[in-house]
């Protein structure tokens, strides 16, 4: 059996743990390797390493910090077909699904190729008579990284490439439940060019998650994943006296207005809804039919009957397993509950037959129609291949109902209306919106904006907020004489002149 190994000072390393978990195929079962919980003193040695590591990579130009990063992009790209397979075996997602979850990571790795640009400070010269104020942007010194099961490819390569970018050094503990693609990006990190002890990688649970949060020698923690988790992780390490962005859990909303491009507009709903099987903190997984376009709903259902439900690796499979038969209890049970409340059950996902795997994770896509506020399959994130609908009389009803949800990750409005389209982004207090974009997720050059009860942190992870995380803004104010330059005594005053 594989094991999964720990990354400590530039070298792979067997964990001495005696606590184990098998990391499994979702669409068959199989036991693809095993990966530790690790000790708390192997991740004491992991920021051990980066601590020691961050006393020269902190003075390495930003020039070679450039270069190990283009290097980077060029292998991730190469082997782009084998981390993708990897990534649908452990995971689940279809293949081009995972070459997208690649991609998107891939976006970051190019932004940090960019860092001399992005990391320049300000200069105001001659603020006062013969005084210049500058700014420096500087690293922290050892940040960490709490990255969940849905985009093993992605969210590492959210946090560890612009960390270590912006002179950093960096400890990473992916999810335990498929840490395979993401140690396989490590491997190509260090081929680029990433020096030993610069980034390190542990696996575990909950103790060290704990140990990050409590670590005094990390700096800064990176959070995506469960709105419980994330509230504890920050809570924990802004308590430590470290900085902490948690990205958590959310409700997308997707209003429909009757003057939307129906074809296109229920093509895109579909796939917002049921891409990765639901399994993406922006899918777009409540829908909310305004005024006519709630005849749409007939249309949407039997679209979506179409949809191949299948292994990720089966040619035109549009949906895959869910990542472990816990996750698939959870859905069904969720469903359930939905009927038991009320909820009319459209399109019933539940026990499909999956010819060749029928030992897998699957739920077929399930929708919900006169789904209220109050029920469980809308107060609670489903995660899973469920869309609920809801409807509403206005936009201005819709936009009242979405304000009220805790949750502000993303939004959608569909239509052909510029001015209800302004109406909206004006009026929605949701961080990231998309009009006529199902999943409005910024590319890396803007920064990642959730909001409400679905982010914690005022800094989001990439773009330009990013590089304000991970370092430290010193301003420094200057003054050099000469021997021409004239006493004037003693100034007991605060101005400079």
């Amino acid at each position: 059996m594989p094991t999964v190994k720990l990354l400590i000072g530039g070298q792979f390393v067997d964990s001495t743990s005696t606590q184990w978990r098998e990391v499994i195929n979702p669409a068959t079962q199989q036991v693809l390797a095993r990966v530790p919980f690790a000790t708390t003193q192997e991740l004491d040695a992991a920021v051990d390493s980066a601590k020691q590591a961050f006393k020269t990579w902190r003075k390495t130009s930003i020039g070679v910090r450039a270069r190990i990063f283009l290097k980077y992009q060029q292998l991730i790209r190469e082997h782009m077909k084998e981390l993708a397979a990897i990534l649908t075996a452990e995971q689940g997602k279809t293949l081009p699904d995972a070459e997208g979850d690649i991609f998107r990571g891939l976006e970051v790795v190019e932004h940090a190729a960019n860092i001399g640009t992005l990391q320049m400070g300000e200069l105001a010269n001659n603020v006062a008579t013969g005084v210049d104020t500058y700014t420096l942007l500087q690293p922290l010194g050892v940040c960490a990284g709490i990255t969940p099961f849905n985009f093993p490819a992605m969210i590492p390569l959210w946090m560890f490439p612009m960390a270590i970018a912006t002179g950093n050094t960096f400890v990473l503990k992916p999810s335990e439940q498929d840490p395979m693609v993401t140690m396989r990006l490590v491997e190509l990190a260090l081929e680029a060019g990433v020096p030993a002890g610069v980034l390190n990688v542990v696996h575990g649970g909950e103790n060290i998650v704990n140990g990050i949060c409590d670590h005094p020698d990390i700096k800064a923690v990176s959070f995506v994943g469960s709105t419980k988790v994330g509230t504890h992780v920050y809570r924990r390490a802004t308590l430590a006296g470290k900085r902490a962005q948690c990205m958590m859990g959310a409700k997308n909303h997707a209003v429909v207005l009757p003057d939307a491009n129906r074809e296109q507009t229920i093509n895109n709903l579909i796939g917002a809804a049921f891409g990765a099987a639901g399994q993406r903190c922006m899918a777009a997984s409540t829908l909310v039919l305004v005024g006519e376009s709630r005849a749409w709903l007939p249309e949407l259902v039997e679209k979506s009957k179409k949809l191949k439900l299948s292994a990720g690796t089966e040619p035109g499979t549009d949906v895959g397993p869910v990542v472990s038969c816990g996750a698939l209890e959870r859905i069904n049970g969720l469903i359930e509950r939905g009927i038991l409340e009320g909820a009319k059950l459209e399109l019933d996902g539940r026990a499909p037959k999956v010819a060749g795997y029928e030992n897998g994770n699957f739920v077929g896509p399930t929708i919900f129609s006169g789904v209220k506020p109050g029920m469980s399959v809308y107060e609670q994130e489903i995660f899973g291949p469920v869309l609920v609908v809801l409807e509403a009389a206005s936009l201005d009803e819709a936009i009242d109902l979405i304000n009220t949800n805790p949750n502000g990750n993303g939004v959608a409005l569909f239509t052909q209306s510029g001015a209800a389209a302004r109406r909206f982004q004006e009026e929605i207090d949701i961080g990231q919106v998309g009009i006529n974009v199902p999943i409005p997720v910024p590319v890396p050059l803007f920064s990642f904006t959730g909001s409400r009860a679905s982010k914690l942190g005022d800094l989001g992870p990439y773009g330009k907020q990013v590089i304000l995380f991970y370092t430290q803004t010193k301003t420094v104010t200057q003054r050099w004489f000469d021997d021409s330059t004239l006493s004037v005594g003693v100034n007991t005053t605060i101005s400079l002149r």
